[in-house]
């Protein structure tokens, strides 16, 4: 269907004759008039009432009408889109659990903010489930958390994250080249973030030789359990991404598990499924 033969049509209507039309459009009225007798054989309708050169809107002309204007409207308004500058987004809200806002962004964001100079970056930081639901709420454009689910989410890996049992300077556990589960539940251990999938993985290790570890600690923050750690108040499976300086500055050493195969969880990029990837989102997954 031609655009021009629409807006010939919509003209007509508004303006009340095929003249005026002709006048308002720069063409000659037998111009307007082809174009409206063009428009009625695609539809196999006539859309006026003709009286000799007076013309007015018939009931399927009416019918017609809204659509016309909608498609001349919609038409309008993508040809102006295709002229306009292209904007740069410049503002972008990153949802963090606390600990990657802590160890991870510090790593990513300066390269990021040296790429998008312009770009105004904010950081909201909360446990990896307070982060899926500032997604679900549009409150960021995108989360970084560590292994959640929903149906109406969707996740981009950004790296495995490998948890370690470590232990203080001087700890006995230091002499052997290998600890054994059993040795580890007669420790005091400090627990973090009690529920989580890692945490249920750890205690699985426990359960699987009928053990109960020791726990004399539960605490919802990595930083505090690290410190805890190294203040010599236990020892705890923790990330490894969370202790690096620790283990550069021999506060904290890893103690290998005998036998205990590799733990790790997921550092996922998540956002709102159906909806196209938040602005920004591929750069970080390419890091």
């Amino acid at each position: 269907m031609n655009i021009e033969n629409i807006e010939a049509f919509v003209y007509a209507v508004h303006l009340g004759s095929f003249v005026k039309a002709a006048e308002a459009l720069y063409l000659t009225q037998p111009s307007v008039t082809a174009r409206i007798h063009s428009l009625e054989r695609e539809l196999n309708a006539e859309l006026f009432h003709r009286s000799g050169k007076q013309i007015s809107i018939n009931e399927k002309g009416k019918s017609f009408l809204p659509y016309a204007e909608n498609i001349l409207q919609s038409y309008q308004e993508a040809k102006l889109s295709l002229h306009q500058p292209i904007l740069t987004l410049d503002k972008l809200k990153i949802g963090c659990a606390t600990s990657i806002a802590n160890y991870i962004i510090p790593e990513i964001l300066p390269a990021f903010k040296t790429k998008f100079p312009n770009v105004n970056v904010k950081i909201l930081t909360g446990h990896s489930n307070d982060i899926l639901d500032k997604v679900l709420n549009n409150e960021v454009d995108f989360g970084m958390v560590r292994t959640v689910t929903h149906p109406q989410i969707e996740s981009e890996i950004f790296r495995h994250d490998p948890i370690g049992l470590f232990v203080p300077i001087n700890h006995p556990l230091l002499l052997n080249s290998q600890v054994t589960i059993e040795e580890v539940s007669e420790e005091p251990l400090i627990f973090f973030d009690y529920g989580s999938v890692d945490w249920l993985m750890i205690y699985g290790l426990f359960e699987s030789k009928n053990l109960k570890p020791n726990v004399v600690l539960e605490v919802d923050s990595m930083e505090a359990a690290k410190n805890l750690v190294v203040n010599g108040m236990g020892i705890s499976f923790l990330p490894e991404h969370c202790v690096k300086k620790e283990l550069e500055s021999g506060q904290l050493f890893r103690v290998p598990l005998v036998s205990s195969g590799r733990f790790d969880v997921k550092i996922d990029f998540i956002y709102t499924k159906g909806n196209h990837k938040p602005p920004y989102i591929e750069y970080f997954i390419k890091k």
